[in-house]
């Protein structure tokens, strides 16, 4: 899929008047794994409802990034207002990150915005594309998905890194707990919460369980990588 041919067709369902921000997820990944044969876009529904983002970057099984979506035209792209919270979160990852309504795309690195830059705009009910973009918007997106970050270099710095990775684990599980809840759906999560509280911490809330899981799994696998004799890999 062309740049060409990622507006058009967004612009097609855009016209219909009844679309959605799920309703371009294909499109957009499509558009992600043409521009980069060796990136897989995953977009997984049940795995967004629980708050991680819309779409994680992966080459060879290894992730290089993520995207969150919104819908077009959102007012918040920036993440001061309705979005804040939910940006916050994800930038202090310091993952590779992708904010979108699908025209204009802001990219960061390290949790710092870096720049952005908008493929199309919204004209009297259509939407308008700007070919001027489109080489700066390759050029971007090809250094996103190629961009190695800077090593960790201090102790601080590790800490304040797994902690934030655990933190967004953490806020994921916990949606993932309630939403169980309310579906009255037994899952796997759920059955570990239910053993837990059995054996260990009899009124144990679903929060608390999510704090707890999510830093045995990010020091647990830290440990693990510690001692990997296969770091190459």
């Amino acid at each position: 899929m062309t740049l060409d041919q990622y507006i058009s067709s967004i612009s097609a369902r855009y016209k219909l008047g009844n679309a959605t921000e799920h309703s371009f997820r294909g499109d957009l990944q499509q558009l992600i794994e043409s521009m980069e044969p060796g990136i897989r876009a995953t977009n997984e529904p049940k795995r967004q409802k629980c708050g991680a983002p819309d779409y994680i970057l992966t080459r060879k099984d290894i992730p290089v990034g993520f995207i969150e979506a919104k819908d077009i035209g959102d007012p918040d792209l920036d993440g001061k207002k309705a979005n804040k919270e939910q940006f916050d979160r994800y930038k202090s990852t310091k993952n590779p990150f992708i904010f979108t309504d699908y025209l204009s795309f802001h990219f960061y690195s390290n949790g710092v915005f870096s720049t952005k830059v908008t493929l199309g705009e919204v004209r009297n009910g259509k939407i308008v594309p700007l070919p001027n973009s489109f080489e700066s918007f390759t050029y971007l997106f090809k250094y996103f998905c190629t961009h190695l970050e800077q090593t960790i270099k201090s102790p601080k710095q590790l800490a304040e890194l797994m902690a934030a990775r655990a933190r967004l684990l953490a806020d994921i599980i916990e949606k993932a707990l309630l939403s169980d809840e309310e579906t009255q759906e037994n899952s796997s999560l759920k059955d570990q919460m239910n053993a837990f509280k059995e054996i260990l911490i009899h009124d144990i809330t679903p929060k608390a369980f999510a704090d707890v899981y999510a830093q045995t799994i990010a020091y647990g696998m830290f440990a693990a990588r510690l001692h990997d004799t296969n770091l190459d890999s």
